[in-house]
């Protein structure tokens, strides 16, 4: 008795086409149409795994971890230099293409912030050293100085208290560490509103004033300081 021999199922061929295009595993560099090229590894024609992408216009470059095309994960940053190499702008956390987690970022000026970031701007805690040598460590909120945090500067005086908005607001003291004096008291908008100075560390201080500053003669001088703070407290709330 003859066998029947049945045809063998097959996928239709645009489906076999389909499936060898489909950039998978290690390749090598991909060029996109705008001259922007990838080398790295592809799962389900994506960009998935570790990866290296140049930008042609800009000439910027990430190397670095990728999750379906978008930066994920760690990876580094740079960008170029007038005499051909390039400089690291950002080392850390990748989220959905933006900065996420822990990194650090390079400014152009000497300066650089290594921290928390949050969907691309400095948010939690974090450490920036600026180009004149100052620095400030504490509490970030959408890219500003917002929460406590402390600011030394070049010539070691230094402020530690309350943020709002990159600038000092509420309570707060100033160390004048060249003078031997502390004032403390309440800021509002980077102005001392309403405080008190007193000496310290006068034997010490490179700079100390001439004489120590005299005891305020008032009754019930501590109250009044407090009352007024108070109020400017109030009116920031």
């Amino acid at each position: 008795m003859p066998f029947l021999k049945l045809p063998k199922s097959r996928e239709p061929l645009w489906k076999e086409n389909n499936a060898k295009a489909n950039k998978r595993g290690l390749l090598n560099t991909i060029y996109s149409v705008n001259g922007d090229k990838y080398t790295g590894e592809w799962q389900n024609d994506l960009k998935n795994g570790k990866g290296k992408y140049e930008w042609k216009k800009s000439g910027c470059i990430y190397d670095g971890d990728w999750k379906d095309d978008l930066r994920n994960g760690f990876g580094t940053y740079s960008v170029p230099k007038p005499d051909g190499t390039y400089r690291k702008q950002y080392a850390g956390g990748w989220k959905n293409d933006k900065k996420h987690g822990y990194g650090t970022h390079f400014y152009e000026d000497g300066a650089f912030y290594e921290g928390e970031w949050y969907c691309g701007k400095r948010n939690g805690w974090g450490r920036m050293v600026y180009a004149d040598c100052s620095a400030y460590e504490g509490e970030w909120f959408e890219g500003k100085r917002s929460g406590q945090g402390i600011l030394k500067l070049a010539n070691e005086n230094l402020y530690e208290g309350s943020w709002k908005n990159d600038k000092k607001n509420g309570p707060g003291k100033f160390f004048y560490i060249d003078k031997g004096q502390v004032y403390t008291g309440i800021w509002v908008d980077e102005v001392a509103r309403c405080g008190e100075m007193t000496d310290f560390d006068r034997e010490h201080a490179p700079n100390a004033t001439q004489y120590p500053l005299p005891e305020i003669d008032l009754a019930d001088s501590r109250e009044v300081l407090n009352e007024t703070k108070k109020q400017f407290i109030q009116e920031d709330d």
